[in-house]
C-alpha cells in the first residue's frame, strides 16, 4: 500500500456492545511496533503537524470524531474519523494534522517503528523539498 486508504474493520454485532479488532495481515499492511492515543485535545487545538521518513500508521478514532489532514507534497486531503469499525492507513513520507477534535474524542494509533526522532521531518518546507526530490 502506497497510498492513504480508509481500511474497514470487523465489525462483531452483540446486544451487550459491539466490538471490532484489526491484526496484521489481515487488516493491516504493517506489523505493529508501537502504540499509543492521543486524547483531552483542547478545542481548536492541532497535533502532528510532521511526517514520517519511514514509519507508517493506522488512526482509529476509538471514541468521538476528528480529521486527519494529509499532504503528498502537492496535494491535500481531508479524511473525517468518527466510528471505531474503521481507521485510515498512513504510508510513509504524507504530512499529517489532527485537528477538529470533539469532545471526550479519542485517537488510537499504531506503527511499524518504535519511537525515534530522527524519523521526523517537522518542517513542512523541508518535508516538500524531500518529497518532491529537489
Amino acid at each position: 500500500m502506497e497510498k492513504p486508504q480508509i481500511i474497514q474493520l470487523p465489525k462483531i454485532l452483540d446486544k451487550r456492545g459491539n466490538l471490532s479488532f484489526f491484526e496484521y495481515p489481515r487488516q493491516l499492511p504493517f506489523e505493529i511496533m508501537r502504540t499509543y492515543w492521543i486524547y483531552d485535545v483542547p478545542g481548536g487545538e492541532t497535533r502532528g503537524s510532521h511526517a514520517f521518513k519511514a514509519q507508517q500508521e493506522f488512526i482509529v478514532a476509538l471514541s468521538g470524531s476528528f480529521d486527519v489532514v494529509l499532504h503528498d507534497g502537492e496535494n491535500e486531503e481531508r479524511f473525517s474519523l468518527n466510528r471505531s469499525y474503521y481507521g485510515l492507513y498512513i504510508p510513509k513520507m504524507y504530512w499529517r494534522r489532527l485537528e477538529n477534535f470533539s469532545t471526550n474524542s479519542l485517537a488510537l494509533i499504531v506503527s511499524d517503528k518504535l519511537y525515534d526522532a530522527t524519523d521526523y521531518i517537522r518542517d513542512f518546507e523541508d518535508f516538500k523539498k524531500l518529497k518532491n526530490g529537489s
